[in-house]
């Protein structure tokens, strides 16, 4: 669907006349501030000083003047509003509460001033002779959107800078601070129910599993309905409370439940009768709830009042705009916006999975807004990394002002942000911007996956080619700048992403370009281009408290320990290396189950789209032929662990040796040293290793168990589990 123009700003002519009128500092030292509220009009002062040299004198009355800039409340009007009106010898700034009032101000002085509130770090005042504004002009701006928030640590750690961005400085507005999204386990905790109350949970195969709750059984809805009334008791001054499914996709199919979803046709069905019922107890309250991945198609039975749907894209490709590549979202938005005015959207724009990772959706969050507003979307939820990620202040900024007006051309904003923040740098990172964004669209189809990884554009937008001239970009924008100057190390740090994925390119080792290491007939050494890459990585993202790689708490320290343990694995002389490798165990969907991708000497990396062989539910059982008998010292295999992903370590290892693959001699089973636990890492890697003592070999077999299944206390209850093997190193 072609997006509808929206507009949210007014221009009303009050006149025919397009007089302006210029204010140099003579002329505007002769206003005076008339305002009750202090707080504004000295924020208004600070940036007339900055910019013109100039502070104005502040009253809360019209005596002794009859120059005025005048910061006035309406309150008549209810709804959110700004409103900024120039005639002879009056500027009236008007909003109908106090931030809407210094919302005014801050347009005001983007708009007529030049000030831009790039970062925390950075604010651009211009040094002004004076300024110009229209006579008998009228802007009034109508926020369309009336709760904005992009999730960054930039607005949430400083309420000021969110203020002059117009978004909210939480990401959770007027929630019980407790109980924001995926509450399920809050109210009727696995540990403290399950054993006595297995019924209160979802029937899944014959069986009760705590993954969600049964919505049709009477008790669970007595008690969360406690649960919601004891929350709201605690935390008074909150409005809103969730109560929605926790992150999994195992919901009640017991027959009661099943009748609902079959009768309203949706899942969603159970979700909205058993969140109906809690809103009629709590009329005076918001009662949230999600439309997200199985309840995500709308139901037919409308929702309260006072519930709030946030309805979620998680699924959708960020390469193109969800109303070109996502047309089941859209659909669901479309039927959600014709049962309830009350529609929150909780949109994505990072790679959770590598926040630092180049990923060019730059093109989609324009038309994305416009879609969301255009279907009755009052309150916008941008879910960025809230960490840093690739270049995460021109992100937040680019959201923030599109939130507040999507009308906004997105290309002319990141133009004057590239320009102001990285000064005479801007210039190449706004073509890098630009030609990545290219090459993804030359690439298409390509699905850009919130969950990704690097390696899966490794033969498009990151090509060696691609990533080499992206590389000469910001080259070239760190050699237009001062070496000692703020620009330098805005450039160094934005820098950073496309050294992550030149680093990931070199664990590949899969082009001459970036090879991770060269081999002749007497040693195996690094590249050392790779070694001081990742030294300058580490460098500059300690400098700038860059801390977390992904959403799992995977941190950059980790990552970096982990690439130099596997820089002094890939450093060994490994017989193994591209030896035929025979499975005896299927594979599944990743690394294209290729079985050679296990002695390729490309190494995984910390996503299990990063050169890793999956097994869902079943063992790995691999023999690797070494081309002849050889003494061999040591055998080790890498695993990957992503517990929320259900992605887990093997119960146990066991490594055998033969010179005919037939006659085996096996080693004691080395047991997993990291049992899997609800408190287990999230993201990590352990090696499996096995001491062999110069023993003859011709072939290697390696056997790793799967325990097959995610056990019950786990999100995914009673799904198949992975593991994911990569690297055999054979000394």
């Amino acid at each position: 669907m072609k997006q509808l123009i929206i507009s949210f700003l007014i221009i009303t002519t009050l006149s025919c006349s397009k007089k302006q009128i210029n204010l140099d500092y003579k002329s505007l030292s002769e206003y005076t501030i008339v305002t009750e509220n202090i707080a504004v009009a000295d924020t208004l002062n600070v940036y007339l000083k900055k910019s013109l040299g100039i502070e104005l004198p502040i009253k809360n009355d019209f005596q002794g003047n009859n120059k005025y800039i005048h910061l006035k409340y309406n309150s008549d009007i209810l709804n959110d509003f700004i409103s900024l009106s120039f005639s002879n010898n009056l500027i009236t700034i008007q909003g109908n509460n106090s931030k809407m009032l210094s919302y005014g101000v801050y347009e005001f002085l983007e708009r007529f001033v030049g000030v831009r509130w790039y970062s925390t770090d950075f604010t651009l005042v211009p040094e002004i002779s004076s300024i110009n504004i229209p006579l008998d002009k009228e802007i009034i701006y109508k926020p369309l959107v009336t709760t904005r928030t992009v999730h960054s640590r930039l607005f949430y750690n400083d309420s000021s800078f969110a203020d002059k961005l117009k978004v909210s400085n939480e990401a959770f507005p007027n929630y019980v601070p407790n109980a924001r999204v995926h509450t399920f386990h809050r109210f009727i905790p696995y540990e403290k129910f399950y054993d006595d109350h297995p019924e209160y949970y979802a029937f899944r195969n014959g069986k009760r599993l705590a993954t969600q709750l049964c919505l049709t059984n009477e008790n669970v809805l007595e008690i969360v309905k406690d649960s919601v009334a004891s929350f709201f008791k605690k935390y008074d001054l909150s409005t809103v409370i969730s109560v929605s499914q926790d992150d999994n996709t195992q919901y009640c199919m017991c027959d009661n439940c099943s009748e609902i979803h079959d009768r309203e046709g949706s899942p969603a069905g159970s979700m909205i009768y058993f969140v109906n019922q809690i809103a009629k107890s709590f009329p005076d309250k918001t009662i949230s709830t999600l439309a997200y991945q199985y309840t995500r198609k709308p139901p037919l039975t409308k929702p309260e009042s006072n519930v709030l749907i946030t309805l979620c894209s998680i699924e959708c490709d960020r390469s193109i705009p969800i109303d070109e590549g996502c047309k089941d979202f859209q659909s669901d938005l479309i039927g959600w916006s014709k049962l309830t005015e009350n529609i929150r959207i909780w949109d994505y724009t990072t790679q959770f999975t590598n926040f630092l990772a180049p990923f060019p959706n730059w093109g989609t969050i324009k038309p994305n807004i416009n879609l969301f507003v255009n279907n009755n979307a009052k309150w916008i939820f941008e879910q960025h990394s809230n960490n840093p990620s690739e270049l995460f202040e021109l992100r937040s900024y680019l959201m923030a002002k599109l939130l507040w007006d999507p009308n906004l051309d997105s290309n002319l904003v990141i133009k004057d942000f590239t320009n102001g923040y990285y000064g005479q740098g801007g210039v190449y990172i706004a073509k890098y911007i630009e030609e990545i964004q290219n090459q993804l669209n030359n690439a298409k189809p390509f699905f850009l996956f919130l969950y990704g990884d690097p390696s899966q554009a490794f033969n498009g937008y990151l090509s060696p080619k691609n990533l080499s001239y992206y590389d000469s970009l910001f080259n070239e924008a760190l050699l237009s700048v001062s070496k000692d100057s703020d620009y330098y190390k805005r450039i160094e740090k934005s820098r950073l992403s496309i050294d992550y994925a030149i680093l990931e390119a070199y664990r590949k080792n899969f082009s001459k370009q970036y090879p991770l290491k060269f081999i002749n007939d007497v040693v195996t050494m690094i590249n050392p281009k790779v070694i001081d890459r990742l030294n300058k990585f580490y460098n500059i993202a300690s400098l700038n408290d860059i801390t977390l790689m992904n959403e799992m708490g995977f941190t950059v320290s980790e990552y970096v320990s982990n690439y130099k343990k596997a820089l002094s694995l890939a450093s060994k002389n490994n017989i193994a290396s591209f030896k035929k490798v025979t499975l005896l165990s299927n594979p599944k969907k990743y690394a294209n189950e290729d079985p050679q991708v296990l002695t390729d000497g490309a190494l995984g990396g910390n996503s299990f789209y990063s050169n890793w062989l999956g097994f869902e539910g079943n063992d790995l059982d691999a023999i690797i032929d070494l081309d002849s008998t050889q003494f061999i010292n040591n055998i080790s295999l890498n695993f990957l662990q992503v517990t929320n992903h259900i992605v887990f370590y093997p119960l146990n290892v066991q490594f055998e040796i033969s010179n005919d693959s037939v006659n085996w001699k096996s080693f004691p089973i080395i047991s997993n040293k990291l049992k899997l636990n609800p408190k287990s890492k999230v993201n990590d890697i352990q090696t499996f290793s096995q001491v062999v003592n110069n023993e003859k070999a011709h072939y290697i077999r390696v056997k790793a168990k799967n325990i097959k299944k995610a056990p019950l206390w786990h999100h995914g209850a009673d799904l198949p589990s992975w593991i994911f093997a990569d690297e055999l190193i054979v000394e």
